[in-house]
């Protein structure tokens, strides 16, 4: 379901009825994922608020479109 660790465990705790895993099968902590904090977060968001964009990724479009599938799958179990 997906590959950021901490995710994971949190899922897995939040819904016991369901079977959560890992989709990375060496389980590898990502590094960038793991750096997150508040005051990275509220740096992004005022960034955004002041009209700057930080470290935007693009995809292709098909790429994007199975993206938001997955992402929507996931917002829809909560």
């Amino acid at each position: 379901m997906g590959t950021e660790i901490h995710m994971i465990r949190r899922m897995a705790h939040e819904h016991p009825d369901r079977l959560v895993v890992s989709l990375d099968d060496c389980v590898c902590m990502c590094s960038t994922m793991f750096r997150i904090s508040p005051q990275h977060l509220c740096w992004t968001l005022e960034s955004l608020r002041s009209g700057q964009v930080m470290n935007r990724i693009s995809v292709d479009p098909e790429t994007k479109r199975w993206a938001l599938v997955a992402l929507n799958r996931m917002l829809e179990m909560k």
